[in-house]
């Protein structure tokens, strides 16, 4: 799958899923480093990539057309627990269901919809 990773997702994390067999573009040390969330909105779609970040932002984007949003919502992030809540929502989705995918990883809760569908949540993410 073809991901994109926003600069505040930690390396290892990268690595990981390069490791899996993901194609991943990490903007950090690019030019794409600190640019908009616009900016690296248009890049996620353009280059047909699952948007993985922290930045809540994102889900404004969640009714247009997309290849998947992911964002870790943690009370106390750190790198460790930033990698483990990605690690779980890759792990309960396969590349076909992310098209349209809205995922927000929160310390107990998973919310998923999906364009133009509803909220779900599940406990213990």
């Amino acid at each position: 799958m073809n991901i994109l990773i926003d600069e505040n997702i930690p390396r290892l994390t990268a690595e990981r899923l390069r490791e899996l067999g993901h194609e991943v573009r990490d903007v950090r040390n690019t030019l794409k480093q600190g640019i908009e969330d616009s900016e690296l909105w248009a890049t996620a779609i353009a280059d047909k990539r699952l948007l993985i970040s922290t930045d809540r932002g994102f889900t404004e984007y969640r009714r247009s057309d997309h290849y998947g949003i992911l964002i870790v919502r943690l009370h106390q992030p750190n790198r460790a627990r930033i990698h483990n809540a990605i690690m779980i929502a890759m792990d309960r989705f396969t590349e076909a269901d992310w098209p349209g995918l809205l995922v927000v990883v929160r310390d107990t809760t998973l919310s998923v919809s999906k364009a133009g569908g509803p909220v779900e949540q599940w406990r213990d993410a």
